[in-house]
Formats: C-alpha cells, structure tokens, sequence
C-alpha cells in the first residue's frame, strides 16, 4: 500500500494530530452546555480541514525530496543531466509556468511533480527510467510530468483534500458527541466531553479520513488523463506518451514515497485508492483524445 499513499496520507496524519492537538488544547468552543454549535463546528471543521490540506501541500516538496532521495541537478555532472534540464526548461517555457527544479532519484522506473507553486515546483525522474526508456520516451514522461503543474494540479489537489477533511472533522465530532451523550446518559455531574467523544472522534477521523481518500483518489486518477494528453501536445504527437506509457506497463515501477504517489507516473494497483488509472485505459484515452 505504500505506492498508494502518499500527498493524501501525509495529510490524514497532519489531520488527526491536529486534531488530537486542539482536543488537548481544548480548542472546542462548538461544544457548549446546551450541545453542538453547529456553525462553530463548522468553522473549526473548515480551518482544520484546509489547515491539513495546506500544511501538506507546503511540506510536498521537501518531503518528496527527502523520503525518495532525491539528487537536485544544480549543476549538470554529465550530458545526461544536462539534457534533462534542457528538456525541462523547454517544456516549462512552452507551458509558460516557472522552470521547477530537477532532480534524479535511485530506483526503477518513475517520475513524479511536487510543489505547492507553479514558478517553483520539483520535477524527479528516477535512474531506473534513464536506464529503461529512449530518449524520445522519457521526453514524454516528463511532459507529463510538467503539464501535472501547469494544470495546477497539486493546488486542485489541496482544494479537494480541504474540502473532504472538512466533511471528516465536521462529521467525526457529531458522531463524538452523540456516542458521548449516549454513554453518559443521566449524568449531570459534568458537562464537558468525556472519554467517549475523544475516543470516537480520532477513530471516526481514521475511518471517514480513508473514505475520504478514496474521493481523492478518484480525482486524481481524472488528472492522470488529462497530464497524458497535455504532454503529447507538448510534443506536438501522441506516439512518444503512448510508447511511455507502453514501456512502463512491461517494467517494474518503483514504488513512491507517501508524499508523492499522486504525483507520479505509474500506473495504480488498487480500484478504491489508486491514485492512477490502469496503464491500457490511459493509452485507448490518449489514442481517441484531440491533439
């Protein structure tokens, strides 16, 4: 499950620790003597859902650089590296965003794209792709990988993700409260939460957070057609990203860190929470799109 994961359990976690946090700091003015304010749970709901979206999206980049080792080319140490940069640089200016930096990472074939913004994102492609793939091919996946941040789809990704923690925060308390109220039916010696409603509302965080990563995945894998199709025009032809995609359905992909699995290449391994759909479907989708 690992490959599965990533952006979205970097932000399940930062979720439930907030969550466990504002519990600790007694951060719940929506709990009141008369019950639930529903408007200030919302409230609460909405700055801690996009608070966890947020804080992900800020801390993509240097994640991904750390847990998948990347080498950032600052300075091109072989032809190779220097036409990487090139080809990046080309496809950034066409795509009018700023050029991201570049980076090379240890393992089999992958890529992937992070960053919180367009003008300074990250764009890594592994050794195992250099070592697999033409030339011709590898100008294709990092395409695609360039068209993922002229889409905006890091930032696409933040929005969703705020608006599904907000749905689990909100829900997860109600659900607290009631489960609370329940077990501490007829005692009136204290008002406050009890142990029933922290109990439940960090497994219904857990429980609904992966629900909810379910719909993020669903989305992403939407993403991954439209990042096939923006570097074939990127190229000016479909070929180079059919024969890609083509390559990496026949070789072993690596498998991404956590913080960047939406972002990346290959194709997914589980319906509910794959984050990219199956490599044939993404070929017939490239084959009958508009150029």
């Amino acid at each position: 499950m690992k490959r599965i994961f990533l952006f979205v359990m970097t932000n399940l976690a930062v979720v439930v620790v907030l969550g466990i946090v504002a519990n600790l700091l007694g951060v719940n003015r929506f709990l009141t003597s008369n019950g639930l304010d529903l408007g200030a749970l919302l409230g609460f709901a909405l700055i801690m859902g996009f608070g966890g979206a947020i804080i992900s999206l800020l801390i993509s980049k240097p994640m991904a650089k750390w847990t998948s080792g990347v080498k950032v080319i600052t300075q091109p140490a072989n032809a190779d590296e220097a036409w990487i940069l090139d080809t990046v640089r080309k496809f950034a200016d066409k795509s009018g965003i700023g050029m991201p930096e570049v980076g090379i990472f240890p393992g089999d074939p992958n890529a992937f794209a992070t960053g919180a913004f367009r003008d300074s994102a990250l764009v890594a492609v592994s050794t195992g792709l250099l070592q697999n793939m033409t030339h011709e091919e590898i100008e294709a996946v990092i395409g695609h990988e360039v068209a993922h941040i002229a889409n905006g789809d890091m930032v696409t990704m933040t929005l969703i993700q705020g608006v599904m923690n907000t749905f689990v925060v909100f829900i997860s308390r109600v659900v607290g409260y009631a489960v609370d109220s329940f077990l501490r039916k007829g005692d009136t010696a204290n008002s406050g939460p009890g142990i029933g409603y922290f109990v439940t509302t960090i497994v219904m965080d857990i429980i609904l957070g992966f629900a909810a990563a379910m719909i993020v995945a669903w989305f992403s894998r939407q993403r991954e057609f439209r990042a096939d199709a923006g570097a074939a025009r990127l190229m000016g032809r479909k070929q180079p990203m059919i024969n890609a995609l083509a390559r990496l359905g026949s070789v072993h992909t690596a498998e991404l860190p956590k913080t960047m699995a939406a972002m990346g290449i290959a194709g997914g391994i589980g319906r509910l929470f794959s984050t990219h759909p199956p490599i044939e479907q993404r070929i017939e989708a490239l084959k009958n799109s508009a150029l």
